[in-house]
């Protein structure tokens, strides 16, 4: 009877282990369809890719390490240049981003301080930045200026009638290839229609940044011999629209046809299958844990209101006014 008591505490030990300590995932990759896939198979395709859209979940430590692993195994392996490029980065900042990863004239202090950085940025994009700096890998600022997509956001693309044509040359150049059907617009113009302190504008403003991503990614892009890995918020590239549309509107006006490859991180409670809702939001689909820990404590809005972290902020630009209109303050948000 002793025995039979071993055997049974025994065996209800190994049930509660085997139930409760089984692996837990800090990540699993998916194919578009919802195949189960590998890191190696997501490189595989990387390697062979010319532009990739890596869309990132902005407060999530999984994206963040799993975007300086790519980098750092394309620039091993890939037999080609690689470039690095991000919406973190505003244009009108790519000359203190060049001083600083080339070692130029520039101290790490003055830039963080002068630099209109994000407030996750020491521990979510340093980590990028210094590792361009110590390999020698260009990276690309591809951002709109944030008082330039505030005034799409308060006057339509009308409102940049005014600016200066030499500030023209930190965004897409105009008329842009806007689509209001597709739905990454559609869906930001629903939410603004229902709500009272968003602008109708804030679809345009939105697109006005994907176009400047596009643009400068290929501004930036070498036909055959480059990689372009650019990081971006995963709404600017899922289901291909967004910034990913934008650069293949681009590309129609030319005679290059790049491989281009998506990337995209969602959260799932269950890391079993990839949810049917998740099914084709990029050729590659990182499904992490929806409890993982965050890098920082997440504003509700901060995917649409993006701002500078308060150390760099001790002097911002002048807010952008178009003439003619009436007098009011800009808000420098700009949908994320």
């Amino acid at each position: 009877m002793k025995r039979l008591f071993i055997l049974i505490s025994l065996f209800l030990t190994g049930f509660f282990f085997t139930g409760f300590c089984s692996d837990k995932p800090a990540y699993r990759i998916f194919t578009s369809k919802g195949k189960s896939a590998e890191y190696g198979d997501m490189m595989k395709a990387a390697r062979s890719s010319e532009i990739i859209f890596f869309g990132e979940l902005h407060d999530n430590p999984v994206c963040h390490w799993l975007e300086l692993q790519l980098a750092k195994d394309l620039l091993h392996v890939s037999g080609k240049s690689l470039i690095l490029g991000a919406e973190m980065f505003e244009t009108d900042n790519q000359l203190l981003l060049n001083e600083y990863v080339t070692r130029q004239i520039i101290r790490k202090k003055d830039f963080d301080a002068e630099a209109k950085l994000w407030p996750n940025y020491k521990t979510d994009y340093s980590p990028l930045v210094e590792f361009a700096r110590e390999n020698d890998v260009r990276f690309v600022a591809t951002s709109i200026p944030r008082r330039f997509a505030a005034v799409v956001n308060l006057y339509g693309f009308e409102g940049l009638d005014e600016i200066m044509a030499n500030e023209r040359g930190l965004m897409a150049s105009r008329p842009i290839p806007y689509d209001s059907t597709l739905n990454c617009y559609k869906n930001i113009a629903s939410v603004a229609m229902g709500a009272p302190h968003m602008s109708v504008n804030l679809a345009k403003a939105q697109a006005m940044k994907d176009a400047t991503m596009a643009a400068f990614i290929l501004k930036n892009f070498i036909p055959d011999s480059i990689i372009f890995l650019h990081f971006n918020g995963a709404y600017h590239s899922e289901n291909h629209e967004g910034v990913v549309w934008m650069t293949r509107q681009y590309l129609r006006r030319g005679n290059t046809s790049p491989k281009i490859m998506t990337i995209t991180c969602v959260e799932q409670t269950d890391l079993g299958d990839l949810e049917q809702s998740n099914e084709g939001k990029a050729d590659y689909i990182i499904v992490i844990p929806s409890d993982m820990t965050k890098t920082y404590v997440s504003d509700p809005m901060f995917s649409l209101t993006a701002k500078p972290s308060k150390d760099n902020k001790k002097e911002e630009e002048s807010k952008v006014k178009p003439k003619g209109k009436e007098q009011q303050v800009v808000d420098d948000d700009d949908d994320d």
